[in-house]
């Protein structure tokens, strides 16, 4: 396939099939619980082994350098051929809470083969417009991430385990899409060789450090919240009523309207500038944490509904666009290992911010919940603040900025 616009599409495609294995687990998981008979902490302990897992997997695909040193779309394929497989493995009967943790871990830990390597192709086909490249990416995680709530809410009569076989058939698909139609993109620079320094160079450029600290504060905040948006809903829904059509609709909608956030951010970005687009996300991701509250205990559902899918939207408006940073002052023959290395440190914060909030939810009510998450978006936003560039008010001219940052 030669048409870039033709490759990116099925960039995005294959991203959006694999990528729903990611929350499959949580979609089913009340059938999960009630049927293997799992403790209430369940939620938050398969929830972060996958994370768990992601980590493990970018750390071990970084030192090795493994998108860097084989052609990213086998990489991909075998990633995703393998998550299906563990993802499948939930199936089975007898399973324990061990058991499947150790499962959706192993699932994590393949996904590390999917969404940076799916950047890393990404990067490898696009140098001018990779901003709006990466938005139709992320885009599709987002969609692929919220995948599995749209089919409970879909077919609710469907059993649970359908859910985990479909996840696995579309994620499979996906592998072999990326490595049918996508070869190696003509600014892949292959690495030379195992190089375990390259970890930690890549944090040696300033405008890299900020671009990633600033994604760690992003992170600290998006997968809890989206891990948690059903629990939320639910007891809304259980306090006031009025949830229409379902919490699986709302959960698919809130977090899947993501997607189109991703694509207007980087289009938004093209006049206003990656960092300063970045900086707004943060900023009314954060102004929603604060908010949080009040909307819980006094909105009714309509307004409670709508402040939840613009915070569903703002949550991960800015992920594209950090990763475009990233991407950009990267050294190019270990871009693949920056991308990865960042996504690891990422996900291993919000295994954190997960457990806290499973801590809080036993103290605190459910009002009060996303309170604790307000601390990314203020940390994420001083470490723009502390870019080379200044700060986003100072922020260059966005077509005098790629000119600058281009070749770094």
């Amino acid at each position: 396939m030669s048409s870039k616009r033709g490759i990116l599409t099925v960039i995005v495609l294959a991203q959006f099939c694999c990528t729903s294995l990611w929350f499959a687990g949580n979609a089913v998981m009340t059938e999960l619980i009630q049927h293997f008979g799992l403790p209430g902490p369940a939620v938050a302990w398969l929830t972060s082994a996958v994370q768990l897992g992601f980590i493990s997997g970018t750390l071990v695909f970084a030192l090795l350098t493994v998108a860097d040193r084989f052609p990213p779309s086998r990489v991909f394929f075998w990633s995703a051929v393998l998550g299906a497989t563990f993802n499948l493995g939930v199936i089975a009967e007898g399973q324990h809470l061990g058991s499947l943790v150790l499962l959706r871990f192993a699932t994590g830990f393949f996904l590390a083969g999917i969404y940076p390597v799916g950047m890393k192709i990404a990067a490898d086909y696009f140098q001018q417009g990779l901003g709006q490249s990466l938005g139709f990416l992320v885009g599709a995680l987002v969609l692929g991430t919220a995948f599995p709530h749209l089919l409970r809410g879909l077919l609710a009569d469907l059993p649970w385990r359908a859910v985990l076989m479909g996840t696995s058939a579309l994620a499979v698909l996906g592998g072999l899409l990326m490595y049918l139609l996508v070869p190696d993109g003509p600014y892949r620079k292959a690495g030379q060789g195992l190089d375990l320094s390259a970890v930690w160079r890549v944090f040696q450029n300033r405008r890299f450090r900020a671009a990633a600290f600033g994604f760690y504060g992003h992170m600290w905040e998006l997968y809890a919240f989206w891990a948690f948006v059903p629990v939320v809903l639910t007891a809304y829904q259980l306090a006031n009523g009025g949830l229409a059509y379902g919490v699986s609709w709302w959960s698919f909608a809130i977090i899947g309207i993501g997607g189109l956030a991703c694509v207007l951010g980087a289009y938004l970005a093209r006049s206003w500038g990656t960092q300063r687009t970045a900086f707004v996300a943060l900023s009314l991701s954060g102004l929603c944490c604060l908010l949080s509250p009040g909307v819980y205990l006094y909105a009714g559902p309509t307004l409670f509904l709508g402040f939840y899918l613009f915070w569903g939207m703002v949550v991960i408006a800015d992920s594209p666009l950090f990763s475009t940073l990233v991407a950009q002052n990267a050294i190019p023959e270990i871009k693949g290992t920056a991308l990865t290395i960042v996504n690891c440190i990422g996900f291993a914060i919000t295994i954190f911010s997960i457990q806290l909030l499973d801590y809080c939810r036993q103290l605190l009510p459910s009002a009060y919940l996303y309170l604790a998450l307000v601390i990314g978006p203020i940390l994420g936003l001083w470490a723009l603040t502390r870019s080379p560039e200044g700060p986003p008010a100072a922020e260059a001219p966005p077509l005098q900025r790629d000119k600058k940052t281009s070749g770094t």
